[in-house]
């Protein structure tokens, strides 16, 4: 890979953490990922301006309130409060819109992925990588149906040609360059584990066994799991409307036949009832099928109804930030260099007038 397009090391780094309603968990999140900075920062990975970005989804309990709390303490935390509950992509999208460092890693507030492997992360990053996937090795923390549907859900989507990471969620990292690239992305439906694939950027996986939720209660119920797969299939794949052109060429084969049938069941027996195979059988089956293709159809109908009115995908409310700014978000002073020049060429000067005044004179 030519050295112009090797990203720059992982000095400055931010951790983007969505939250909705995690005041249960939320203090002991900061714990853990403050506690992986100070080892980072010991070690010479990450400089002392790396930072911890809070995303509040609209949440109705005091999670901004300990998010604000932090910032006022000159905690190395930047804040960002959403209008309302805008959805775990949209936060996520916010928090990587207002993060800074040249690396940012993207994780749930209830640390059920292992923060550990953010080392991983960023070895691999040093090594040219701008989009590391974190994959879950193991689930032996989830319950057996959300482990068996979420693997399904993956299966799916491979199946309709849509290109996603097995078993990856959300936990990534990401370089300045590909959040760059993610953000000339406009659709408003986001599912961000099928457009980060489309980057084409050099990416790689860093596996780590998931873990049981501390604290609090999740925050995807089956309804809302299943809304984000049918949101994710729709986005990204046609097969569905290709589909229905199958069960209605399907449909015209097995009417074709089922006239045949009672063709010659009318003509080699007398045990038909007249009517009743030529009429039943044909409402019921093509109602059925009809009202399944009106379903699909109204689904993509409806994705196009909400691109089409480019309403924002989030309104931020507020941004916590540190009135003085902090050791962690210094910046260098600008330096000057035309007066350093200017000094420069002047001590010169004067060097060179001092010297001639002391060496003796040529005569001819």
């Amino acid at each position: 890979m030519p050295s112009e397009l090797l990203p720059r090391p992982a000095g400055t780094i931010s951790i983007v953490v969505p939250c909705f309603n995690e005041e249960a968990v939320l203090r002991h999140t900061y714990a853990c990922l403050s506690s992986l900075r100070g080892r980072l920062l010991a070690r010479g990975v990450i400089s002392n301006r790396s930072e911890i970005v809070f995303v509040d989804d609209g949440s109705s309990d005091t999670t901004w309130e300990i998010i604000d709390s932090w910032v006022r303490q000159g905690e190395p935390v930047l804040g960002v409060k959403l209008s309302r509950n805008c959805g775990h992509q949209n936060a996520l999208l916010a928090g990587l819109r207002a993060s800074t460092g040249e690396a940012v890693i993207t994780i749930d507030a209830d640390l059920q992925d292992d923060e550990g492997a953010i080392e991983s992360m960023l070895a691999a990053y040093h090594e040219g990588n701008e989009v590391v996937y974190g994959v879950r090795s193991r689930r032996d923390a989830d319950t057996w149906f959300k482990r068996t549907s979420a693997r399904c859900f993956y299966r799916l989507m491979a199946g309709l040609g849509v290109h996603t990471v097995f078993d990856h969620a959300d936990y990534r990292l990401l370089s300045r360059r590909a959040i760059g690239y993610l953000e000339q992305f406009s659709e408003v439906n986001l599912f961000l584990r099928g457009i980060v694939p489309l980057l084409g950027l050099r990416s790689s996986v860093v596996r780590y066994e998931r873990r049981a939720r501390c604290a609090g209660e999740s925050k995807y119920p089956f309804l809302k799991m299943l809304e984000f797969a049918l949101n994710g299939i729709t986005s990204f794949s046609v097969t569905p409307l290709r589909m229905i052109a199958l069960i209605g060429f399907a449909v015209s084969v097995a009417c074709a036949g089922l006239a045949v049938w009672t063709l010659l069941a009318k003509l080699l027996t007398n045990d038909t009832v007249p009517g009743w195979a030529s009429t039943i059988l044909p409402i019921y089956f093509l109602g059925g099928v009809q009202l399944f293709c009106a379903g699909v159809l109204g689904e993509y109908v409806g994705k196009i109804y909400i691109e089409v009115k480019k309403r924002p995908r989030f309104l931020i409310e507020r941004v916590a930030r540190p009135r003085r700014a902090p050791e962690f978000a210094a910046k260098p002073a600008p330096r000057s260099h035309g007066r350093e020049r200017e000094s420069a060429r002047q001590r010169r000067a004067v060097h060179l007038d001092a010297s001639a005044a002391h060496r003796p004179e040529l005569t001819p």
